[in-house]
């Protein structure tokens, strides 16, 4: 039986700082649930990519992210391409690791970082990802948020034992979306 809630799990996220995205989403429950999305390889590839999790400060993360697997019948936009099949895995390093609160590591080949903050709420769980990124990495800020915005629906979508949504034509909607949204917010 799924709760009704006031909350919109499809808002845009927001940019705290021109270098940072914040998306908050309320899922299903309970909180050790939600961490295991985050850091089992076989959960995760169902919702952003697979990979093991060193539960630790220092130890290594994995993004294997082949979206065929997320996204089987769709068709990438040309820059995407290699993400969709055959994919690409890259490493990082996780920063913190709170279970079931708060995990946080590097991300990316300019090192950002990403953080999720869980938090219950009743039988629900509050997340708060945060994406910082660093130098000339800001210029993919709003393909970021797009991303994880998508992802994440996916993950609501999982959690809920819902209806998947598509990937990669909400990814190309909402990417100038973001842009519209970053500009706005850099002229305050």
């Amino acid at each position: 039986m799924k709760t009704k809630t006031l909350f919109d799990n499809a808002a845009l996220g927001d940019f705290p700082t021109p270098a940072e995205v914040r998306l908050v989403r309320l899922l299903p429950g309970p909180i050790g649930r939600v961490w295991e999305y985050l850091i089992d390889p076989e959960k995760r590839a169902r919702w952003f990519c697979g990979g093991v999790t060193a539960q630790k400060a220092g130890g290594k993360v994995v993004f294997a992210m082949r979206h065929k697997d997320i996204a089987p019948n769709e068709k990438p936009p040309k820059q995407y391409a290699h993400v969709q099949d055959p994919g690409v895995t890259f490493t990082g390093t996780v920063l913190r690791c709170e279970p079931p609160r708060r995990l946080a590591y590097t991300f990316g080949s300019k090192q950002s970082e990403v953080t999720f903050e869980l938090t219950p709420q009743g039988k629900q769980v509050l997340l708060v990802l945060t994406h910082r990124t660093r130098g000339s990495e800001r210029a993919d800020l709003c393909s970021y948020a797009s991303g994880w915005h998508t992802h994440l629906a996916l993950l609501v979508a999982v959690l809920q034992g819902g209806k998947r949504p598509p990937f990669w034509s909400v990814h190309a909607k909402l990417e100038p979306k973001y842009e519209k949204l970053q500009a706005a917010m850099s002229r305050r």
